[in-house]
Order: structure tokens, then sequence, then C-alpha cells
């Protein structure tokens, strides 16, 4: 778990990815899922909603977000036109729970807010669908401190175009900065701009 003790005190401001960094992704994907399921289950009777979560869990779990919709659809036979509902709640979901943050950065936000330091969130994705995890995540207040930056809305990850404009904005230097990310990427990514690196 990663401290506020951690980083060098000189650092003036920290840029955190979103998913697996600031929440874990699967917490929002499994009610987006359950969303879904249950909207099908109300439309077509069939599948059981409970049913269709578990396959859903369980194809996430084993082998990642990618194609659930078809491999789900390939099992239980349901129409390809539900293809938007799904498309449409991954972007714009409204949870049935807040989503939390991973352990320790919570304590990691509020250190970095007392010490007066800047504090960003640099996040890759569909912009929309970033907005509403932020939008539905239990901050504890720490919302009013957070500047927010899409990566996709200038160039994707790994180029540093993002960066190099926060650097710019707010009259930073590289060594000024730290970038908290998970990942190769994200290494690139911070090392496309000079700046410093660590892992959670």
């Amino acid at each position: 778990m990663i401290k506020y003790s951690d980083f060098d005190p000189s650092k003036k401001a920290f840029i955190f990815e979103l998913d697996q960094v600031l929440i874990p992704e699967r917490d929002y994907l499994l009610q987006v899922y359950y969303l879904f399921a249950n909207f099908l289950e109300y439309t077509e009777t069939v599948p059981l909603s409970a049913e269709l979560v578990e396959f859903m869990k369980k194809a996430y779990d084993n082998q990642g977000k990618q194609l659930i919709f078809e491999k789900s659809k390939e099992v239980y036979g349901f129409d390809e036109k539900y293809a938007v509902n799904f498309a449409r709640l991954h972007r714009e979901a409204k949870l049935p729970l807040p989503l939390l943050l991973n352990e320790g950065m919570l304590d990691l936000l509020q250190a970095i807010v007392v010490d007066r330091k800047l504090v960003f969130i640099a996040t890759a994705g569909d912009p929309v669908q970033q907005l509403n995890k932020i939008r539905q995540t239990e901050w504890n207040g720490l919302e009013h401190y957070l500047k927010v930056y899409f990566t996709d809305e200038l160039k994707p990850k790994p180029a540093p175009d993002i960066l190099l404009e926060i650097l710019n904005k707010y009259q930073l230097q590289a060594k000024d900065v730290v970038l908290v990310g998970a990942g190769q990427e994200d290494q690139v990514f911070a090392s496309n701009a000079e700046i410093d690196f660590v892992s959670v």
C-alpha cells in the first residue's frame, strides 16, 4: 500500500490514473452487468438476471472485459440489438452502489490535500464513461480538490500530450510531478513526459 511518506516531499503535484489505481474497474463493470441483466430479464423474461450476472462475472474474472456481450449472447441467445443498451450502460449507468476508493487511496489523497499539493486525475478511455465513474465514486469531500483530464480528448496514452498540458497550465516542471499508475503503459506515459512514476 502506497503512503504519502513514501513520496519525495519536494513534489508539488500528483497525477493519478482512475481505473485500477484510485478505484477498481471491476466494481463498476459488475454493477453495469447487474443492471443489464435485470433490464434484459424485465424485457425478455429470460435469461434470469442472477444467472446472466454470474456468467458475466466469471467471464470477466477469467478472460477480462473484452467480448463479454458477445460471449453472453452466444450462450443465452438474446438479440444483437441489445448491444446498444449494453454500451449505453457502460457510459451512463446510474449505479446501485457508489464506487469506493482502493485501499489506502483515501488516506493518500487526504494527506496530499492537507499538505497543499495539487491532485490531478488523467484517465484513459471514453471520457463520458470515465466521468460517470468519477461522479459515482465516494470521495469523502475530496472531489473539490480534484482536477480531471481525459487523455483521449487530446491523444491516447502513452502519448504525453495531456501531461504536458498539465505542466504548462499549472506552471509545473517535470521534476515537480509524479504519476501514480498501474502497468507498463502508465510507466511509458510518465516516461514520455519525463516525469517520475510510481506503480500501485
